[in-house]
This record gives structure tokens, C-alpha cells and sequence, in this order.
């Protein structure tokens, strides 16, 4: 019987419980010359550091990449058997390019987390087959840890590999029978349906070294949903978006357990350059995908692109991430090619209905922080996580080093934004905190990619009650 507060029976009482007071933010060094690090944020707007950097611990490698990150243990471990007595307290944070995983333990002072464990790359490559790790999740019998790689850095398949829920050992691959899957990305599940939900990026080939245009433009990334046995890691079905739809990435299924959609985010069409979000949902007892939302390109002058895109002569949006609120009523969705962080109304989630956006920074834009007018922002909204009660949400601006490196030549300097938004009226609504602004030098020079909260997130927990 777990005596952790912060896991939550149902969505309802997750969105009830006390407002986050600390933000954690993995930051990685471009350069592979200094270690990179987990940075601590006071979110407290009554403290003195509000908005502050408080707390800095590095790993012991160099060229890690740290990338996506989480929780151990999320609010579904109350439902699993293999979750004794399940405590929200270690954050795992995979290195992306060095493909060691790091444990990090924030007890007994949350404000300042210590690092306790590091997996190594040869255990995840013997066990379970696999490198680059990229996101991880609290599962039903373990923590899975989507990867982009076979083992070695080897050009696939990649896949899940199975972590111990205590010991963070890698116990093997979770995939029994992968069907024709061979790209992954990310990794989420219904709980309640027995249903996983895999997407695709590319391989470490296809990705490390930036986009590649002749694979681009020759429709070679990824494009497909894959629907998975939970409880037995057999491949169920492939949902192809057409293959003119390159690089299927973030998943946010709903957190109703009851419910059997969710919303996938595709960085850019070939055919256009525009962006989209797509619905997946059930259909006559199997599973399929429409497109809900498009974000066009932008046109640009020529000389103010970077070269990747001078031939285009126009600005993608470049959807890199998308968050759905723990209510299941707002979608954030965010363009990192034009700077803009969007705010949908998904009460239907077949009819999405846009009712905000903020612009920050963008390839051409620039456009800068109300608290600082005359600093133009390099970056735009990339990684967004929202508060456990939709109100707040916070915005990293680097994706991937070689990407950076390409649509923003120029170098990403890091920050962190807190939006508040407007979730009591249909209308909806966000205003940038001028008050939560750190940036630059507060991340010693690291690039900042994602961040999660104390407490728990909209992205990072699902729940088995509804």
C-alpha cells in the first residue's frame, strides 16, 4: 500500500491536488566538452527564487545528450501488481547519443536530487537488444523505455526495452512479436483496453547527424501508428498517415481510462511543408487515425531563412510536441519552425477548436520575451508540460542538437517560459508569466530540453480509475 500523495487515483483528483513548487529540466551540452545535468526550478510564486535556478547535479559522462526524461512510478502503479508499494521519487534520464541511463533519486530533498545509478550501454545493448534510448514510461510489469536503435548504435529495429519498476536493471526486450514495425519513438498505452501505441521517428543513422533532405524529401522517416498486445508485446496492427507525413512523434493518449483515442503529432508533409495533428480512435473494434488539425507553412524571404530551408522559400511549422491537459479538454500544441505554442479546445476531440497562441522566438520571427522586449529569442516552444490542473505551462525551445544546429544556425540559447493559461471559460486563453524567465546563463551553458514537475504532469501519468 503506497503512502505517496502524489499518485492519484483518478484524473479528477490529480487535477484537485496541490499546485507543483518544483520543476526539473535535463540541459546537454552541444559541444560534448562538460558534463550535462538535471537543473531544479523554484515554480513557488510566493518564494523569493521564484523562477530561479536553484539546484544544478551532473552526470559523470561527457556527449550524453540528455533528451527525454521521467518519473519511476506514475499514478497507474497503484493498479500494478508488480508496484508493491509505488513511490514517485526517481527520475530517469537516458542519454539520447551516449545511450547510458541515469537514476536520479530527489529523497530525501526533493530541491536537491542525487544521483544514485547509471546503467550502462553494454547492459541495455546484452539484454535487451537495444541503444539510444529516448522516452520511458511506468508500465504494468516495468518501466518502459522506448529506443531508437538495435544494440550497438545498430541501425534497428528499435523498440521497448523492459526496466525493473525497483532495481531500473534492463530485464530484456518488452516486443514478443513486432510484426512489420521497425522506426520507434514513442511509447504509451490504454491501460484499461490492453492497448499499446508505438510511433516513428528513424533510426540513429537517419537522425543523428540532423535531418537528412534526400530521405526527407524521399519520404523515408517515419509515418505510422502501431497498436500493440499490452500484456504480451504482440505487434496488433499498423496505421499508416500516408507517407507524405515524415516523422510521427509525441503521443498523448487520453488519461479517461475509459477512453480509447488520442492524439499524435507529425512534424512536417513533404507535399506542403505544412504540420498535423492526428486522431487515432476505435472504428468498428479497430483502431485508425484521422487528421484533425493542420498548421500551414509560413511564407519567408529567402535571405532570412537558414539554408536548409532557402530552396523552400517558406517556414514549417515543425510540430515537435504536443501536450493534452489531465481533463482531457486542452490540447497544446507546439510549432518550434514558427515559434508559436497553441491552445486547442479538444471537448471533441474529432472537431478541435483553436482558441489561443502565443508567439515565441521562431526560425524568422524572433519574437522575444514580454519581460525582456529587446532580446530576440533564439529557438521556439519545443518541449511543452502542463500542470497537473491545466494552468500552467511551461515551454523548453531545444529539440535535438543536429536539428538545432540546422533550422537555427545561429546557436539556441537557452530558457524556460510559464504560460498561464485561461482553462475555466470556453474561450479559453494564454499570457506569458513576465515573472518566470530564466534563461542563458542560469543553465551554465546547457541547451534545455524537457521538463517535468514535482508531483507529476499531464505528460508523464495515466491513471487506471476513472
Amino acid at each position: 500500500m503506497t503512502t505517496d500523495r502524489t499518485l492519484y487515483r483518478t484524473p479528477a483528483d490529480a487535477v484537485a491536488g496541490p499546485p507543483e513548487k518544483l520543476a526539473y529540466v535535463v540541459g546537454f551540452d552541444r559541444s560534448a566538452r562538460r558534463p550535462d545535468a538535471l537543473f531544479v526550478l523554484d515554480t513557488d510564486p510566493d518564494s523569493a527564487s521564484y523562477g530561479r535556478v536553484t539546484h544544478m547535479t551532473e552526470v559523470p559522462g561527457l556527449g550524453d545528450e540528455l533528451h527525454h526524461f521521467g518519473w519511476n512510478a506514475c499514478s497507474s502503479a497503484l493498479a500494478h501488481e508488480g508496484h508493491h508499494s509505488p513511490e514517485r521519487r526517481y527520475l530517469l534520464a537516458p542519454g539520447l547519443r551516449s545511450s547510458r541511463l541515469h537514476v536520479f533519486d530527489t529523497h530525501p530533498d526533493p530541491a536537491r536530487p542525487r544521483l544514485v545509478k547509471v546503467v550502462e550501454t553494454e547492459e541495455l545493448a546484452a539484454r535487451a537488444g537495444y541503444s539510444r534510448p529516448h522516452t520511458l514510461h511506468c508500465g504494468p510489469d516495468g518501466v518502459f523505455l522506448s529506443c531508437l536503435g538495435g544494440a550497438d548504435g545498430a541501425d534497428g529495429p528499435g523498440g521497448v526495452a523492459l526496466l525493473d519498476h525497483e532495481t531500473f536493471e534492463v530485464r530484456r526486450a518488452w516486443e514478443s512479436d513486432r510484426g512489420p514495425q521497425r522506426l520507434a519513438y514513442d511509447v504509451w498505452w490504454h491501460l484499461a483496453h490492453n492497448t499499446a501505441v508505438t510511433s516513428e521517428w528513424g533510426t540513429p543513422s537517419m537522425i543523428e547527424n540532423g535531418v537528412d533532405p534526400d530521405l526527407l524529401l524521399g519520404r523515408g522517416y517515419g509515418h505510422a501508428l502501431h497498436f500493440w498486445d499490452l500484456d504480451t508485446g504482440r505487434h496488433r496492427r499498423r496505421v499508416d498517415l500516408g507517407d507524405e507525413h515524415q516523422m510521427v512523434l509525441e503521443l498523448r493518449p487520453a488519461h479517461d481510462p475509459r477512453a480509447t483515442w488520442g492524439f499524435a503529432g507529425v512534424v512536417v508533409s513533404v507535399a506542403d511543408l505544412s504540420a498535423s495533428v492526428w486522431l487515432w480512435h476505435r472504428e468498428d473494434g479497430e483502431y485508425t487515425a484521422s487528421k484533425v488539425i493542420t498548421l500551414p507553412a509560413e511564407p519567408a524571404k529567402t535571405e532570412d531563412l537558414p539554408p536548409a530551408l532557402q530552396p523552400f522559400g517558406a517556414v514549417p511549422p515543425l510540430i515537435t510536441d504536443i501536450n493534452l491537459s489531465v481533463d482531457d479538454r486542452w490540447l497544446y500544441v507546439s510549432a518550434w519552425g514558427t515559434g508559436e505554442l497553441l491552445q486547442f479546445d479538444v471537448s471533441d476531440p474529432f472537431r478541435p477548436r483553436r482558441t489561443a497562441s502565443v508567439r515565441l522566438g521562431g526560425i524568422t520571427a524572433r519574437r522575444p520575451h514580454p519581460s525582456a522586449p529587446d532580446v530576440p529569442l533564439t529557438g521556439g516552444p519545443q518541449m511543452v508540460e502542463l500542470s497537473r490542473d491545466g494552468r500552467r505551462v511551461y515551454l523548453t525551445n531545444s529539440l535535438y542538437g543536429s536539428w538545432d544546429d540546422q533550422f537555427y544556425p545561429d546557436g539556441v540559447d537557452p530558457w524556460l517560459i510559464k504560460l498561464d493559461a485561461d482553462t475555466g471559460t470556453a474561450g479559453g486563453g494564454l499570457r506569458v508569466d513576465e515573472r518566470f524567465f530564466p534563461h542563458g546563463e542560469e543553465f551554465r551553458g546547457l541547451r534545455v530540453h524537457q521538463t517535468h514537475l514535482e508531483g507529476g504532469d499531464a505528460s508523464s501519468d495515466s491513471y487506471c480509475y476513472p
